[in-house]
């Protein structure tokens, strides 16, 4: 078993979920608990677990087991001593006779995992991600406690923003995607919501700040997508949005919205960044419930020698999903879906 990529909650109650849900039904059980994900694979970094080790851990945040970025485009590229990773990982899983191997992770994650698939390993997996994007499942666990850490920040921001009247900007994480901050916008009352599917125009939004402005609000809040895209940006290659990124001045694109917005209004704008706090604490109760039964449906698999699937929540039921329909697809936000039009009609604007 390992956890792979970014931390976030839940990972402990997903791996007590599998272990429970194997030891309940199964006499003789052997945990080896890979340290620092992929990581620990490679060079036979390990160690040997029982079911008493994952035993008070549904509450507990991050990873019992460490994680690490292994970037999956590195993993046929030589270490620096030479060692072919993927031959590293499969030496490790034959040395130790493993029947199956459990991963949790996200997209990258999953690109390895089919790749060790495809290498001839018994491979079940779990999907991990605050981001909420990768595909075949409708929910990944971690997200949903994300959202409330970001939409805590949200909140907090509503009071300050109110008693100075200024333009607040608080920046989400979510990658590529926009899961993260659509649904924390909304929960968290946002006026202004970008997402990188919908990329904006810097003229609306200052329209709709000035608009808030007329109508005698005193007060206007983004959540803006920690990967938002200009309509002009948009429009560049990804070569040529790489060469602007390198001289962009900016830390990050709040910091560029924000000099605009002052630009053109005369403004003050803040900008808060909650950044890894959101992947931070204990797991909300509804992903204690979702990372158990997604470990669960892994044990069943593992106890059914069926393998090569994620486990996915499919409109509320546990399925598996073909490791291969999986890697390298992203769920993104649909701009014609049901909860934009939703978010629009109640007068959020998304810049477009």
């Amino acid at each position: 078993m390992l956890t792979s990529g970014g931390d976030c909650q839940a990972l402990n109650a997903a791996m007590r979920g599998v272990v429970k849900g194997l030891c309940s039904n199964l006499d003789d059980v052997e945990i080896f608990g890979f340290d620092d994900g992929y990581k620990g694979l490679i060079y036979s970094k390990y160690r040997m677990l029982g079911s008493s080790d994952f035993s008070g851990i549904l509450t507990r945040g991050g990873t019992i087991l460490g994680s690490s970025r292994q970037p999956f485009k590195l993993m046929r590229v030589p270490d620096e001593n030479g060692l072919d990773k993927v031959e590293g990982m499969k030496h490790t899983y034959y040395k130790l006779g493993l029947d199956c191997l459990v991963i949790l992770g996200g997209n990258g994650t999953h690109k390895t995992a089919n790749l060790l698939r495809e290498e001839g390993l018994n491979i079940v997996t779990l999907p991990k991600t605050i981001d909420n994007d990768l595909w075949g499942t409708d929910m990944t666990f971690g997200f949903t406690s994300a959202v409330n850490i970001a939409t805590d920040a949200i909140d907090c921001i509503h009071t300050t923003a109110a008693s100075h009247g200024r333009v607040f900007i608080v920046e989400v994480m979510g990658h590529k995607v926009g899961w993260l901050t659509l649904h924390s916008g909304i929960a968290g009352g946002a006026d202004i919501i970008l997402l990188p599917e919908i990329p904006y125009d810097i003229k609306k939004v200052v329209n709709a700040i000035e608009a808030r402005n007329k109508a005698g609000k005193r007060f206007t809040i983004l959540a803006v997508a920690e990967g938002a895209i200009s309509e002009e940006d948009a429009k560049l290659s990804k070569k040529e949005f790489r060469e602007k990124q390198k001289k962009n001045k900016y830390p990050s694109v709040s910091y560029e919205i924000a000099a605009k917005i002052e630009e053109a209004t005369g403004s003050e704008v803040r900008i808060t960044v909650p950044g890894h706090t959101q992947r931070g604490g204990s797991p909300c109760p509804y992903d204690r419930v979702l990372a158990t039964r997604l470990g669960s449906a892994a044990a069943k698999l593992i106890m059914n020698e069926d393998y090569g699937y994620m486990v996915g929540m499919v409109n509320g039921e546990t399925k598996k999903v073909p490791l291969q329909e999986v890697a390298g697809k992203l769920k993104m936000v649909d701009p014609q879906s049901s909860i934009i039009k939703e978010a629009k009609r109640i007068g959020i604007s998304f810049g477009d």
